[in-house]
C-alpha cells in the first residue's frame, strides 16, 4: 500500500514537473512587441515571426528574442541636397518609422535587425532615409518642391518606404519642416508671388473705384433725365413762362455740361492713377522676374562652369601626381640597380684583392715573387698573342742582299730567316713595357748600342746598297 503510494506521488510530481517545464517554454508575444523564434523551423526558413499569440519553443534547437515595436521619431537636417536644377536645399525633416507587422517584411527584420537595440536601429533607418532624399530631390524642380509639399511628402514617402521594407521598417509619418536654398532663389520665388498678388489687388481696387465712379455719374444722368421730363411736363401748360423756363434750362443745361466735364476729367484722372499704379506693380514683378532669370543663369551656366573647372584641376593634380610618382620609382629604381651594380664591382674587387693577399702569402710575402707568379700564368697567353703578331701577314716575295760575309764570301737563307726570328720583340721588352721583369734564367737583354744620329746614312747601309756581290733571290 506505501509502495503504490509512493509510486502515485512520484508520478504526480514528475507529471507536475513536465508540465510546469512546458509552461516555462510557451512564449507569449505581446501586442507591442514581435516574437521571433530562430533554429530548427518548419519551412526551410531562417526564423519564424508573431505579432501576438503564443508559441511553443523547443528546447536546444529552438532560441527566440522579441523586436520591439515602438515608434521611433527621427530627425533629418538635411542639407546641400542638389535639385533638378542643380540648386542646393535645405529640408529639415521628421520621419517616424517602426519595425514592420506584415507577412514577409517581418522575416526581414528578424534577419538584419535582430538583437540590435532602438538606438542602433534609429541609425540605420536614418542612413537609409538620408540617402533616399537625396534621391527624390534630385528629380524635382525647385518650384515644384516649394509649390506641391504633397508630392514630395509622396515621392519621399514612396522611395523610403522601399527600401525601409527590405531591412523590415515600415514608414509612418513624414513632416517635412521647412524648404531653403543657400541661394536665395525660394526666397524670390515668394517675393515675385508676393508682389504679383499685391500688383493684382491693386487693379482690383482701382476697377472698383471705377465702377462706383460710373455708377454714380449714370444715377445722376437718370435722375436729369427725370426730372427734366418733370419739367418738361410742368411748362406745358405754362406758355407764359416758357421764356423764363427756356432761361433757366439754358443755366441749367451749361451747369450740367459743366458737371459732367468735371466728373469725366475725374472719372479719366482716377483711371490714369489706377493705371500708373498697375505699370510701377509690373515694373517691379519684371524686376524681380529678371532678378529671378539671373539667378537661374548663373545657377545652370556659372555653377556647372565652376564645377567643370574643379574636376579639371582635380584631374591634372592627379595626373601630375602619378607622372611624380612614376619618376620617382624609376629613379628608385635606377638607383637600386647601380647600388646593385657597385656592390658586385666591390666584391668583385674585394675578392681579387683577397686573392693577391693570398698569392703574396704563398710567395713568402714576397711582392715581387707574386708578380712573377701571375705574369708566369699569363705566359702561354702572351706568347700565343705574339704569334698572332706575324701569323696573319702575306710574304709574296723576300729579297736578300748579302754582302758575302759568311763563308767563301756566301751567304745563307737560314741565317736570314734566324736573323728575321730575332728581330722580333724578344719576351723580356714586352714584359719590360707593362713594368715586369723576368728572372735571368729565361734570358737576359743586351745592352742596346745607340749610335750617334747623323745626317748621312749608315756606311754598311750603303754598302750593302752599292756592292755588287752575288745575292740570292727567294720566292715565298
Amino acid at each position: 500500500m506505501v509502495e503504490n503510494l509512493i509510486f502515485i506521488v512520484g508520478t504526480a510530481i514528475i507529471f507536475l514537473g513536465l508540465v510546469m517545464w512546458m509552461a516555462s517554454r510557451y512564449k507569449r508575444c505581446p501586442s507591442d512587441k514581435l516574437l521571433v523564434v530562430y533554429g530548427k523551423v518548419a519551412g526551410g526558413k531562417s526564423a519564424n515571426c508573431f505579432h501576438g499569440g503564443a508559441s511553443f519553443i523547443w528546447p536546444v534547437i529552438q532560441g527566440y528574442q522579441f523586436l520591439d515595436l515602438t515608434p521611433l521619431p527621427i530627425d533629418i537636417s538635411l542639407e546641400g541636397a542638389l535639385s533638378k536644377q542643380n540648386i542646393r536645399v535645405n529640408t529639415p525633416s521628421t520621419f517616424t518609422v517602426g519595425v514592420s507587422t506584415e507577412p514577409g517584411v517581418m522575416e526581414n527584420a528578424a534577419e538584419r535587425m535582430l538583437g540590435l537595440g532602438l538606438k542602433e536601429i534609429k541609425e540605420l533607418a536614418k542612413d537609409i532615409i538620408f540617402g533616399q532624399m537625396r534621391v527624390v530631390i534630385a528629380t524635382m524642380d525647385i518650384e515644384e518642391i516649394n509649390a506641391d509639399r504633397d508630392k514630395l511628402i509622396a515621392n519621399i514617402s514612396t522611395g523610403v518606404e522601399v527600401e525601409l521594407k527590405k531591412v523590415g521598417l515600415r514608414l509612418i509619418n513624414v513632416n517635412v519642416q521647412d524648404i531653403t536654398d543657400a541661394s536665395g532663389y525660394i526666397d524670390a520665388l515668394g517675393q515675385e508671388a508676393a508682389s504679383k498678388a499685391i500688383a493684382d489687388a491693386k487693379i482690383k481696387v482701382a476697377q472698383a473705384e471705377r465702377d462706383g465712379d460710373i455708377g454714380a455719374a449714370e444715377a445722376q444722368r437718370d435722375q436729369r433725365i427725370r426730372v427734366a421730363d418733370a419739367n418738361a411736363r410742368a411748362t406745358e401748360g405754362e406758355n407764359i413762362s416758357e421764356v423764363e423756363i427756356a432761361t433757366s434750362n439754358s443755366g441749367r443745361r451749361q451747369k450740367e455740361a459743366e458737371a459732367e466735364r468735371a466728373a469725366s476729367a475725374a472719372e479719366k484722372v482716377k483711371s490714369a492713377q489706377a493705371l500708373q499704379e498697375a505699370y510701377t506693380a509690373e515694373q517691379a514683378s519684371e524686376q524681380e522676374r529678371a532678378k529671378r532669370e539671373k539667378a537661374t543663369q548663373y545657377a545652370n551656366v556659372v555653377v556647372p562652369a565652376e564645377i567643370e573647372k574643379e574636376r579639371i584641376e582635380t584631374l591634372a593634380e592627379a595626373a601630375a601626381e602619378e607622372t611624380r610618382r612614376k619618376k620617382q620609382g624609376e629613379a628608385d629604381g635606377l638607383r637600386s640597380m647601380l647600388e646593385a651594380e657597385a656592390e658586385g664591382v666591390f666584391a668583385q674587387l674585394s675578392r681579387k684583392g683577397e686573392g693577391f693577399a693570398e698569392i703574396v702569402k704563398a710567395a713568402g710575402g714576397n711582392a715581387n715573387l707574386a708578380s712573377l707568379l701571375l705574369v708566369i700564368e699569363q705566359m702561354p697567353k702572351l706568347v700565343e698573342e705574339q704569334a698572332k703578331a706575324i701569323s696573319n701577314l702575306k710574304i709574296d716575295k723576300v729579297t736578300v742582299w748579302d754582302g758575302g760575309s759568311g763563308k767563301d764570301g756566301k751567304g745563307s737563307t737560314a741565317d736570314f730567316v734566324s736573323g728575321l726570328v730575332g728581330a722580333l720583340p724578344p719576351l723580356h721588352e714586352l714584359t719590360k713595357n707593362v713594368g715586369i721583369d723576368l728572372p735571368e734564367y729565361l734570358g737576359k737583354i743586351g745592352e742596346l748600342q745607340v749610335k750617334p744620329e747623323t745626317d748621312e746614312e749608315p756606311e754598311a747601309e750603303e754598302s750593302e746598297v752599292e756592292t755588287s756581290a752575288p745575292a740570292s733571290e727567294t720566292q715565298a
